[in-house]
């Protein structure tokens, strides 16, 4: 690899991208792809330039590239899950959040991602696992704990969704009334 170059074209790129250029900035991770077709960063790039310019099924091919070339990268797995999911390709996007969990079970989005998922294809008990890895993963993020409040409710679990409302209210009340609107719950202050 000429790192001079690979480093020249990376700038090029990244300059383009912030002047919005981005048609020349996937021309340029093109030529970069060619000259290294299974260069990590090459890859993740033109992936995710492609999803974000609307073009969901180039964008998932470029993700499978990037899976097959690079299969132990769990953030690699986790952005292909979510463009298979935007696809709507649940059964394949589950498998592929699994992946990303099994490979780097620190990935709170990914455990997220999952439970949605797993929401879309009501499997409300396994949404509930992924949901509560989530929470434990990120306790002050509020949405994860959104959804599994609405999954609780979906199982016929009022109990459990107020006391996750309860929760909310100590850290977003926000959130907590919006669930309360939703849902019907009326729940007292937060948690002690």
């Amino acid at each position: 690899m000429n790192r001079l170059e690979y480093l020249w074209l990376k700038l090029r790129a990244m300059t383009l991208l912030v002047f919005a250029r981005n048609d020349a900035a996937l021309a340029v991770f093109e030529t970069m792809r060619q000259r290294w077709p299974a260069d990590r960063y090459v890859l993740a790039s033109r992936a995710h330039l492609l999803a974000q310019t609307g073009r969901t099924a180039e964008a998932l091919a470029a993700s499978e590239l990037l899976v097959q070339n690079a299969p132990q990268d769990g953030h690699g797995w986790f952005n292909h899950a979510f463009l298979l999911e935007t696809a709507g390709r649940y059964e394949e996007a589950l498998e592929a959040f699994q992946r990303a969990t099994t490979l780097n079970p620190l990935l709170d989005r990914a455990w997220y991602g999952m439970g949605l998922v797993l929401i879309r294809l009501h499997r409300y008990d396994d949404a509930v696992e992924a949901l509560k890895r989530n929470t434990e993963l990120q306790p002050m993020s509020p949405y994860g704990w959104y959804q599994l409040a609405r999954v609780h409710i979906d199982r016929q679990q009022p109990d459990e969704a107020k006391k996750i409302i309860r929760h909310l209210k100590g850290f977003e009340p926000k959130v907590a009334a919006q669930l309360e609107r939703e849902t019907g719950l009326q729940v007292g202050g937060p948690a002690g």
